[in-house]
């Protein structure tokens, strides 16, 4: 068994770092806001992503999850008419754990280019099957009502700045979460998995499990994700299982590098300022600018932005 040890540091850095969003959310423009919210919910999925890279495993599949978890709550909403969004993730976190542990044990047991094209083949399935079922309206998707917060029903900017400070607590819940796990035991195998998976067969730990756990990890940041989006956007539909938005988390977790939670979300953010100004100014060339970024960025921190905030000091020389 793994032994969790939450060091007194984690806590603190999570509070200074949610005291910090509260207060930019409070100056943050309407739009600023919205972007704000869009990005930290992706860096959630985004998210899942690095914690796969850290075993030496890429997920072109994430969006499965991402879009499980926005479905979910979104028909949560339509059908039931509950829509609390604390509840909403409750049911994102349990639909898309479910879904993890069911292909988890399975993909486990591949790697490489074999595992990049089983996650991504999961998603595009689920994109091809709610594209053509009219019940949950195909290709158009279904709308989300605006989410309550346990009985708070705020409109206008309350409702926009009480879904971006829920998001601000959620990211840094889970980040701490995934900071403690990365620190572990179970985390430090997944380090080892990447160097020699071998070797660590010999020391008596499961590969497979290892993965499979750390699987069923991502799915559940991509689970939380989703609804976030979903409440945000106010609208859910088979896109979010599509190739090019897994490919988002993707791009955003080799922004980052997997050396730095924070970077994760950083990386998130300069990708959804970067796309909206290239979108808004280079309208028809706005993926060729997010590709020279992208280029610029691996020139110049082939480990990604992670790394620069997780720079060790230099030893000392010896006497």
């Amino acid at each position: 068994m793994t032994e969790f040890i939450f060091p007194r540091s984690i806590p603190l850095a999570c509070a200074l770092a949610l005291a910090v969003l509260v207060v930019v959310g409070l100056i943050l423009p309407d739009w600023a806001m919205f972007l704000a919210t869009m990005a930290f919910s992706k860096g959630m999925v985004a998210l899942g992503v690095v914690c796969l890279m850290r075993s030496g495993l890429v997920s072109f599949g994430q969006g499965l999850y991402y879009c499980i978890g926005a479905y979910a709550s979104g028909l949560m909403a339509t059908w039931i008419g509950i829509s609390d969004i604390f509840l909403m993730s409750l049911l994102g976190i349990i639909a898309s754990g479910i879904v993890a542990v069911i292909f988890g044990p399975l993909l486990a047991t591949y790697r490489g280019i074999f595992f990049a094209m089983l996650t991504l083949s999961l998603s595009m399935i689920l994109y091809g099957t709610l594209s053509k079922m009219s019940v949950l309206g195909g290709t158009d998707g279904l709308n989300v009502s605006a989410p309550t917060f346990l009985g708070y029903h705020p409109e206008g900017r309350a409702l926009g700045l009480s879904l971006y400070m829920f998001t601000c607590a959620v990211i840094v819940v889970y980040g701490g979460l995934v900071r403690t796990l990365f620190d572990s035991e179970r985390g430090l195998i997944s380090l080892a998995i990447r160097d020699n998976e071998l070797r660590v067969e010999y020391l008596g730990t499961s590969v497979r499990t290892e993965i499979a756990v750390t699987y069923i990890v991502a799915a559940i940041a991509g689970g939380i994700g989703g609804v976030i989006s979903g409440a945000a956007i106010g609208h859910v539909d088979p896109e979010y299982a599509y190739w090019t938005t897994s490919g988002e988390f993707v791009f955003v977790a080799i922004l980052s590098g997997y050396f730095s939670i924070p970077a994760v979300f950083l990386g998130s953010v300069v990708l959804e300022i970067v796309r909206s100004f290239s979108n808004l100014y280079f309208p028809n060339t706005w993926q060729m600018s997010l590709g020279i970024f992208l280029l610029i960025v691996i020139l110049l921190f082939p480990k990604g932005l992670g790394s620069l905030l997780s720079r060790s000091k230099k030893p000392e020389k010896k006497q």
